[in-house]
C-alpha cells in the first residue's frame, strides 16, 4: 500500500548543472517521479549578473548569450537523461526551469512547493576533498521537504532495483518521518525494508545490564514502533537490525546491500541549534547509494 498524499506543484525537483552526479541525480529523480505518479521539475540556476558587491564590471551581451547557451545545453542534456530513464516505464509531466540568481536560496525557496528535492552529491564546482558540494549541503540543511542526495555516477543497476530500502530509527520525531518515507519507498518498489536501531556503548549502563538483555529490549521496542506501519503496509517485508555500535557505521554497513537509505534530519542526540544531526550528516556524506534526508517544513 502506498501513500495517497496530494502532490505539491513542483512534484520531484532535480537540480542540474551538467556534471556526472547531476546526470545520475536526474536519472534517479525521473524514476522516483514515475513511481510516485507525480510531475518532474528539472531546474538549472544561472549565476546572476552581479560579479560582486565591490566590483563594477559591465556585463557584456556576449557573456549573457554564453550563459544562456550553457543553461540550454544543461537542460537539454538533463531532458535526454529523463527520456532514457523513462523509456520503459510510466511517463510523467516534465517541467523545465532556468532561474537566475543565487543558487542555494533559489533552490531552498523551490523546496517549499516540492515533494522532494534531488541533487547530486557534488556539482561542477565541487572541491575534490569535499564529500558533499555546497548545493547538496545547503539543501540537506535548509530545505522545506525531503532531500535525496545521489552519489552514484553510474546508471541504476539491476541489483539496485531489487535490493532493500534501509531506514535509521531512534524514536525521535524526525526518524518517524523517515520511517513513513521508507515504508512508502519500499512499497512502491516492491522490496523489503531494513529498520536499523543502534546505540553507542554506555560503560556505566553496561555494568548493570547484560548486552543480550539490552538488545532484546531494544528489539521489542523497535517492533512495537513498527507495528502500526506494518499494518498499514502489509506488502512490505521488514527486517529489524538492532545492536550496539556507532549508528552511522551500522547504517553505512547495511547500505552496502541496499538500494537507498532514509534518515531523519535530527536524532535523539541532536542539539536544538543544529539543522542536521551528526548521524544523518555522516551518512549523507559517506554512503555510496542515494540517501533521503527526511526534512519537512
Amino acid at each position: 500500500m502506498t501513500s495517497a498524499a496530494a502532490s505539491k506543484p513542483h512534484g520531484i525537483v532535480v537540480a542540474v548543472d551538467g556534471s556526472p552526479t547531476s546526470r545520475a541525480a536526474t536519472d534517479w529523480a525521473a524514476r522516483e517521479a514515475a513511481l510516485r505518479h507525480v510531475a518532474l521539475t528539472v531546474v538549472h540556476v544561472e549565476p546572476s549578473d552581479e560579479i560582486g558587491p565591490w566590483v563594477d564590471i559591465p556585463i557584456t551581451e556576449e557573456y549573457l548569450a554564453a550563459r544562456d547557451r550553457q543553461a540550454a545545453e544543461v537542460i537539454a542534456d538533463a531532458l535526454d537523461v529523463v527520456t532514457s530513464a523513462l523509456a520503459e516505464t510510466r511517463k510523467v509531466p516534465v517541467e523545465q526551469l532556468v532561474l537566475t540568481g543565487p543558487k542555494m536560496p533559489s533552490l531552498i525557496d523551490m523546496s517549499k512547493d516540492a515533494d522532494m528535492m534531488v541533487v547530486g552529491c557534488r556539482g561542477r564546482g565541487g572541491v575534490a576533498g569535499l564529500l558533499l558540494g555546497s548545493t547538496s549541503s545547503a539543501l540537506v540543511h535548509h530545505a522545506h521537504c525531503p532531500v535525496a542526495v545521489v552519489h552514484d555516477e553510474e546508471p541504476v543497476s539491476d541489483r539496485a532495483t531489487t535490493a532493500p530500502v534501509v531506514v535509521g530509527i531512534d524514536g525521535s520525531p524526525a526518524s518517524e518521518t523517515a520511517t513513513a518515507i521508507a515504508f512508502d519507498e519500499a512499497s512502491r518498489r516492491g522490496v523489503a525494508l531494513v529498520a536499523v536501531h543502534s546505540w553507542m556503548n554506555n560503560a556505566d549502563l553496561m555494568a548493570y545490564v547484560a548486552p543480550d538483555v539490552l538488545e532484546a529490549q531494544a528489539d521489542e521496542e523497535l517492533a512495537e514502533r513498527l507495528a502500526g506501519w506494518c499494518e498499514r503496509y502489509p506488502d512490505v517485508v521488514v527486517r529489524r537490525a538492532v545492536g550496539q555500535g556507532n549508528p552511522a557505521h551500522r547504517l553505512l554497513d547495511e547500505a552496502q546491500r541496499a538500494q537507498h537509505l532514509v534518515v531523519g534530519s535530527h536524532g535523539r542526540g541532536g542539539f536544538a541549534g543544529l539543522l542536521l544531526g551528526s548521524v544523518s550528516w555522516a551518512v549523507a556524506q559517506a554512503a555510496k547509494i542515494p540517501v533521503i534526508v527526511a526534512r519537512q517544513s
